[in-house]
């Protein structure tokens, strides 16, 4: 049995937190579309970026995994909205209990990321359904607002990147544990 990480990102970040993560671990790190079978690795990583509260590629790439004993599943979110905002950790906690069987959730050990966003690269529907976003919660009481919809608010337009190789460390540790 060997440790893999996969990834899923649609703009960059989960990769290059996912390489970042196989030069500091030697893991090989594969887009999660190329994964190979996944009932024969010991720990499976799956860094995956956050997308209208779905982890990308999260539901096929765990398609069928029934974890044995001994095996690990790490899952980390990568994100435009601060993990550690009053809510954040619990609005993603929940997407990825409706993306995941019971199973695989309950044993899976969870991290989150924050990523960022470049409106100018987002594709005509991402910037659209951005747009729509942007104008419903500008008609929002701020009381009403999550820590999502805040950072929504607050990079709206513009390019900003919050990625930190640093918070890579519990992950680390927990993979030379």
């Amino acid at each position: 049995m060997e440790d893999i990480i996969l990834y899923a990102s649609r703009y960059g970040t989960a990769r290059r937190y996912a390489e970042a993560l196989s030069a500091q671990s030697g893991l090989p790190a594969l887009r999660a579309a190329d994964a190979p079978p996944l009932a024969d690795k010991r720990t499976i990583v799956y860094l995956g970026g956050l997308y209208a509260g779905n982890v990308l590629g999260l539901r096929k790439a765990m398609r069928g995994l029934s974890l044995q004993d001994g095996q690990r599943l790490m899952l980390v979110t990568v994100g435009l909205t601060d993990p550690d905002a009053p809510g954040a950790k619990e609005s993603i906690r929940d997407s990825l209990r409706r993306q995941l069987p019971a199973a695989l959730f309950d044993r899976a050990e969870l991290y989150h990321l924050r990523g960022g966003i470049d409106y100018a690269a987002l594709s005509m529907g991402h910037r659209a359904l951005m747009a729509l976003m942007h104008r419903s919660l500008r008609g929002t009481p701020p009381e009403r607002w999550t820590a999502q919809d805040r950072a929504v608010l607050e990079t709206y337009g513009e390019q900003v990147d919050f990625t930190d190789f640093r918070a890579l460390a519990p992950i680390l540790a927990q993979l030379r544990r």
